[in-house]
């Protein structure tokens, strides 16, 4: 039985990070492939196991191997993953599954990014290529494409294979984007927070074969699917609130414009009270999105979750809460007045259909107009309320 390695702080370049959970199977063939490239590479490196509670002797199989092993209570993926970054001696990390599905002994490309500069360094399976059973049809033609292309779309991050389990950073660099998901979705908020942030980010192809263990992956397709899904969408305020939001305020203001002076047939289709209706509901919801986006981003910068976006600096040096309060009570002044009007209008009358529906073509935008003012009028007080700074 070998003895734990122990090498000091400062002549580790790099840490070789598993995660395990009951990996007795596989666990022996990875970290001896780990070990035999830091021998054959001269990488003065370590091998570290972060245990997330394994019951079938991972954690004896690691030691006698001369790996370093740490026990993380907190179970979860990101968990062990967040303990095994944090007591990491390496300079640089390169981190992978224990289930023998990918090369440790083809870490070279990942080293040479990282020594050229690069802060984080994506392994790519679909141009290193995929052995046949080694990744299920769904997760191959579906479930990563789709991911891989929204994250692409969203945060612009060039990376064509956002959940490749082996993938290498520069420590360092990746403490400081405060990671804090404990489940599978980590590996996606790795990628994501590195973008927003403005690593050098670089991909290499590596290769996926099937895992070695006779029992089912950790991985649960569609649960974690999810998870991956709800947290691109959360970190990506824009396209989450911002852009559905304003579709749907100009879309309504649009409407509103177009059917205040009277019906509108389109192609033997005639738009009127009730399309004006719905045009009104889709100014006030949009705007309410609009105004989540706000908030979000307002909320994410000072949680230190996102960047500022520039459109947000730029709008907050004019909504000021003052300026923010006035236009929600101009609003609803121009909203009253006109609910006013058409009350005098109708006052004591009896009106026909047709007149009935005249009347509602200044009675729905009225209503829109205070409902708008209402919302600019407690957004503005709970913009301020984000925007306190405290000790």
């Amino acid at each position: 039985m070998q003895a734990e390695a122990t090498p000091d702080a400062h002549d580790v370049e790099l840490t070789i990070l598993m995660p395990c959970l009951n990996e007795a199977e596989t666990l022996a063939t990875c970290v001896g492939k780990a070990q035999r490239y830091l021998s054959e590479s001269g990488v003065k490196g370590e091998v570290l196991i972060a245990d997330n509670g394994s019951t079938d002797g991972s954690q004896d199989i690691a030691r006698g191997l001369g790996a370093r092993v740490i026990d993380v209570k907190e179970r979860g993926y990101g968990a062990a993953l967040l303990d095994g970054i944090a007591s990491a001696r390496g300079k640089y990390v390169i981190m992978g599954d224990a289930d023998d599905s990918y090369d440790f002994l083809g870490l070279a490309p990942f080293v040479e990014r990282l020594r050229a500069g690069d802060e984080l360094v994506m392994g790519n399976r679909f141009k290193g290529g995929i052995k046949k059973n080694a990744m299920p049809p769904l997760h191959r033609y579906l479930g990563n494409p789709v991911l891989s292309g929204l994250g692409r779309l969203f945060f612009g991050t060039p990376v064509g294979d956002f959940h490749c389990g082996l993938r290498g950073f520069a420590k360092e660099s990746i403490d400081r984007l405060g990671l804090r998901t404990t489940g599978m979705e980590f590996a996606s908020e790795m990628v994501i927070k590195a973008t927003l942030n403005g690593l050098r980010i670089s991909e290499v192809p590596t290769t996926l074969s099937p895992d070695g263990r006779s029992r089912p992956p950790h991985l649960r397709s569609w649960r974690d699917g999810w998870r991956h899904l709800r947290l691109l969408l959360v970190y990506s305020p824009r396209s989450l609130f911002l852009i559905p939001g304003l579709v749907l305020f100009l879309g309504g203001v649009a409407g509103i414009s177009l059917l205040v002076p009277g019906p509108q047939t389109v192609a033997g289709v005639t738009f009127d009270i009730h399309t004006l209706l719905f045009a009104a509901a889709a100014v006030v919801v949009g705007l309410q999105v609009v105004s989540f986006s706000l908030f979000s981003n307002v909320y994410g910068s000072h949680a230190g979750l996102l960047p500022e976006a520039g459109w947000v600096h730029t709008f907050m040096r004019f909504f000021t809460l003052e300026r923010g309060v006035v236009i929600g009570l101009v609003l609803i002044v121009l909203g009253l007045a006109g609910s006013i009007l058409a009350f005098q209008h109708w006052q004591g009358r009896v009106l026909s259909t047709a007149e009935v529906g005249e009347m509602m073509r200044l009675v729905i935008p009225s209503l829109t107009v205070i409902a708008s003012g209402f919302q600019i009028l407690f957004g503005a007080f709970f913009l301020s309320v984000l925007l306190m700074k405290h000790r």
